[in-house]
């Protein structure tokens, strides 16, 4: 799984691990601090939180341009820095009693240098990742490639909503969780800075403008290229509207309908370090399977045993102390909080634990010459979104609608059901499973799409075009908040996510041809 790639792939991955570690922690929280300090409605606070991710996933297609005339490695490391300044001055009532204007000013100002230093960021950092497999060497491994880095940014991403809860905990302020985000990107610039030997030959700058590389490409094929990319991004923007809820009306259902508290074997998925053994044994397991020589299937079965011993001691409450031989058992039932915000924890867990399936699957599908194509992975990922909805739909059925719910008091936490009517969290969790399953189809498939069907001298703003389509999607994740207090029975509103869904899978199935013919 980790043959056979570029070793600049590591260095950017880790880079971008550090930054989104950042943006996530600061995500989990976002829409839970603009209700609580302000007191905004569903319909204010989703079109705030939809518009800055749409402003963040918008701003990489002008950081795409910028990168094709100016370099690619200037605007990261430009990205890094603005991104910088803004969860600065975003975590500043935390830092210091002096507040610039009102807090209400220096939020939206954090958040627009959040979202322009993602712009040079994010997107330029990919099409050097890209680039790295553009060597004949490489070609075969893009996607695999792509699936890895795609993992790298999920484990930062796994943390973040445990260290957003930790910092809320301990400082009393949702600024404190926001200041997180600015040790990450000290380390993300450090790692990115220190292993830069190992990808500058992929930072081609302008170059790339005129390096059409080993494949010549005619007028009529750039414009189908480019048409076939157009095609595939306008059926990302619903995709995205769906997961992104994840932040929005999802985390506002684990706050208000979901039971806070939990116990016996659902508590596991609550303590990140339970995740993280599961993690460790998962990949020990597959390394054990894939190992050449005994020895390293020996460390792999003790890595193994060492990681579910782990997840065993921190699950049953024991306390350990090594010197003494003393073993103390707490019971398993106690009971664990799930705070709202820790529910995100779960999407990136799923995608680190099934990054290697997925990439074992179509690796075997490869070698019998029956992998699929990328467009008709990006389509059954929509029909699995679909599915993941249709799980919160049932869950739903004979709940209130939002509208019935006491309203949210600026500066006082939302009550939500009465903890009798609640749900377990495990129709969250599942829904969470199965999105995981729809987005390791789309997302990093249609990241590795782009970097291989763009023409070489738009590779920046291809690129940039799919963030842009995410930034719509992203947006769009407003509509769903702006219908959550309508008086909408609750399972209807997951209705209209899943029929998007289900239209979208319908059209690029219903165009799969022309995409295929566009890649030849």
């Amino acid at each position: 799984m980790f043959k056979n790639h570029p070793k600049g792939l590591y260095a950017l991955a880790l880079a971008n691990t550090g930054e989104r570690f950042g943006y996530y922690t600061m995500l989990a929280i976002f829409m839970l601090y603009l209700q609580a300090k302000f007191g905004f409605s569903a319909l204010v606070a989703g079109q705030i939180y939809g518009g800055f991710l749409a402003a963040v996933y918008f701003m990489p297609l002008i950081g795409g341009f910028l990168a094709d005339k100016f370099g690619f490695g200037k605007m990261i490391t430009g990205g890094i820095v603005v991104m910088f300044l803004g969860y600065l001055l975003l975590s500043l009532p935390f830092l210091t009693p002096i507040v610039l204007a009102t807090e209400k000013f220096t939020m939206f100002a954090a958040l627009a240098l959040i979202a322009i230093g993602t712009g040079l960021f994010k997107g330029n950092l990919q099409v050097l990742v890209g680039n790295l497999y553009d060597a004949p060497e490489y070609q075969r491994q893009r996607d695999n490639g792509f699936s890895l880095f795609y993992m790298a940014i999920n484990i930062g991403a796994m943390f973040a909503p445990y260290a957003a809860n930790r910092m809320v905990a301990h400082f009393g302020t949702y600024n404190a969780g926001f200041a997180v985000a600015c040790v990450s990107l000290v380390v993300s610039i450090g790692i990115y800075l220190a292993f830069r030997p190992w990808y500058r030959h992929a930072d081609m700058g302008k170059k790339a403008v005129v390096d059409t590389s080993s494949v010549q490409l005619t007028a009529e094929q750039i414009k189908s290229r480019i048409i076939a990319l157009l095609l595939v991004f306008a059926v990302v923007i619903f995709f995205w509207m769906s997961f992104h809820q994840n932040g929005a009306t999802m985390t506002l259902f684990a706050r208000d309908y979901t039971t806070h508290s939990v116990f016996g074997l659902d508590r596991i998925g609550f303590n990140i370090w339970n995740l993280v053994a599961i993690v460790i044994a998962v990949y020990a397991l597959f390394s054990m399977f894939q190992s050449e020589k005994i020895r390293g299937k020996i460390i792999s079965v003790v890595v193994f045993i060492v990681a579910v011993g782990g997840l065993i001691i921190n699950y049953k409450g024991i306390s350990v102390n090594i010197f003494g031989w003393l073993l103390q058992y707490s019971g398993q039932d106690a009971e664990v909080t799930a705070s709202p915000e820790l529910f995100q924890q779960f999407n990136p867990f799923f995608v680190v634990c099934l990054t290697p399936v997925s990439m074992a699957i179509f690796a075997a599908l490869a070698r019998r010459k029956k992998e699929p194509s990328t467009p008709f992975k990006i389509g059954l990922g929509m029909l699995v979104a679909a599915v993941g909805f249709m799980v919160l739909a049932f869950a739903s059925f004979g709940l209130a609608s939002p509208a019935d719910l006491p309203p949210v008091e600026a500066g006082q936490e939302p009550i939500g059901l009465d903890a009798a009517s609640r749900v377990s969290t495990n129709w969250l969790i599942s829904t969470y499973l199965i999105l995981t399953f729809g987005e390791l189809l789309l997302s990093p498939m249609g990241i590795s799409f782009v970097s291989k069907v763009a023409p070489p001298k738009y590779k920046g703003m291809m690129m940039g075009c799919w963030f842009a389509a995410t930034a719509i999607g992203n947006y769009l994740v407003s509509v769903i908040a702006g219908i959550w207090e309508t008086g909408m029975p609750l399972w209807s509103i997951w209705t209209v996510l899943i029929t998007l869904c289900l239209i979208s899978a319908v059209f690029i199935f219903s165009i799969l041809k022309r995409l295929n013919k566009a890649t030849e």
